[in-house]
Parts: C-alpha cells; sequence; structure tokens
C-alpha cells in the first residue's frame, strides 16, 4: 500500500513547485512537490483500498504522506469512535499550519453530531502544542461558526494564550471570519479586550481585507487597534 501511494505520489511531483511550497511552510524539510488535489485524490482511493494498512505503514516524515495520514480519517468509512481514536492517533503528528488546515477541511463528518465534536476539539484548546490548538481552532472555524455555537466559539477564542505564531494566527482568521457573520456579537471581543495585542491587531486587519464588512465598521475598527 505505501509503494502505491509513493509511486503516486512520485508521478505527480513537480520540483519546482516543491521549492515554491517549502517557502511557505516554514521548516519542511521532506517534500515531494505535490499539489493539493492530487494529494486529495491519492488519499480518497487510498482510504477505499485500506485504510488501515496505509494508516499503519505512512512515513509521517514525509509532508505528502503526513498529509494523505490525516485526510484519510476524513474520506475513509469510519464510525465516530473510529474517527475520534484515529485523530487522536494523527493530530500529535500535525507539524505545520499546511497539513493542519488541508487536513481539517476534509473533516467534513463534524457537520453531524456536533455537540459531541466541539467537546472532543475543546480538548486540544487547553493543549501546550501549537498544532494541536492551531487544530481545534480551523476546525471550528471551518464547522461551528453559526449561530448554535458562536458565543461557545468566541467564548474559547477569547481563552486561547498559546504563544505560537500559527495558533494566533488561526485564531485572528477565526474572529475575523466570526465578525463577517455576526458583527455585532463578535465586536465585544474588541471592545472588552479580550485576545492579546498581536491576535487583536492581526484580527481587525483580517476583517478589514474583507469585502463583506462595511467601509463605517471597517473605520470604526480600525480605531480600536492597539499601539
Amino acid at each position: 500500500m505505501t509503494a502505491w501511494v509513493r509511486e503516486e505520489l512520485l508521478r505527480h511531483a513537480e520540483e519546482a513547485y516543491g521549492e515554491f511550497h517549502k517557502s511557505l511552510v516554514p521548516g519542511l524539510e521532506s517534500m515531494l512537490g505535490v499539489r493539493v488535489p492530487n494529494i486529495r485524490k491519492i488519499a480518497k482511493k487510498a482510504a477505499k483500498i485500506d485504510y488501515y494498512a496505509y494508516a499503519k505503514e505512512a512515513d509521517l516524515s514525509v509532508y505528502e504522506e503526513l498529509m494523505i495520514r490525516g485526510m484519510m480519517i476524513g474520506y475513509a468509512c469510519l464510525t465516530m469512535e473510529e474517527q475520534k481514536t484515529e485523530l487522536r492517533k494523527f493530530v500529535p503528528h500535525i507539524n505545520n499550519w499546511a497539513v493542519c488546515d488541508c487536513c481539517c477541511a476534509t473533516y467534513k463528518f463534524m457537520k453531524k453530531n456536533q455537540e459531541d465534536w466541539f467537546s472532543f476539539l475543546e480538548e486540544y484548546v487547553y493543549s501546550h502544542s501549537e498544532y494541536q490548538v492551531r487544530f481545534a481552532v480551523v476546525c471550528m472555524l471551518d464547522f461551528f461558526i453559526c449561530e448554535a455555537f458562536l458565543e461557545r466559539v468566541l467564548d474559547l477564542l477569547s481563552q486561547i494564550r498559546q504563544e505560537g505564531y500559527y495558533v494566533k494566527m488561526a485564531v485572528a482568521w477565526a474572529v475575523s471570519i466570526c465578525y463577517i457573520k455576526f458583527p455585532r456579537e463578535t465586536e465585544r471581543l474588541f471592545t472588552e479586550n479580550l485576545l492579546d495585542d498581536f491576535t487583536h491587531n492581526k484580527a481587525i486587519q483580517k476583517i478589514q481585507e474583507s469585502y463583506r464588512v462595511e467601509k463605517a465598521d471597517k473605520e470604526r475598527l480600525n480605531t480600536l487597534k492597539r499601539k
């Protein structure tokens, strides 16, 4: 199974793309240079052929194989308990923002049984690991910014004090999406000073970059930026 996956990855590898992508994902050493749509196609097929064989044998030191290992959880035919078990095995291996975000987008099963999944994600919000916290934030961003969960999402985002850069960026991103969808409820994070300085200012910056926010709102938020 791993031989087939590696063969498919090498068939789609682009050296120039790999060099470019390394500049976007700091710290990567082992990258073949395969574009995400192709990684997804391979992950879908591997999940159908033999999920557990590849999950057991994947070389997680290789960027694309790690991503396939994570994506497969979203594509395989697993029960909810199996999904949780596999996520608990996979999440500690996340070592960059790209693997985190691409895999999180695959976990559309979190749109069902949302109370259970929200509780599952809460465990990771309080982790000391930068990418485990980012995993929770990005999943909340992808699947839980809705009326039913908004207040709980905002409350958790305001509590995060993990100092990792990629956590702060994820929280700022999530806050900006909350504001775009629910401006009145989200603005209190700024007026009540519930975020650290970096995240506070970065979230406002992201909101100001959105085409979905009125100019007057952007100008008002600009007055709330911290020096």
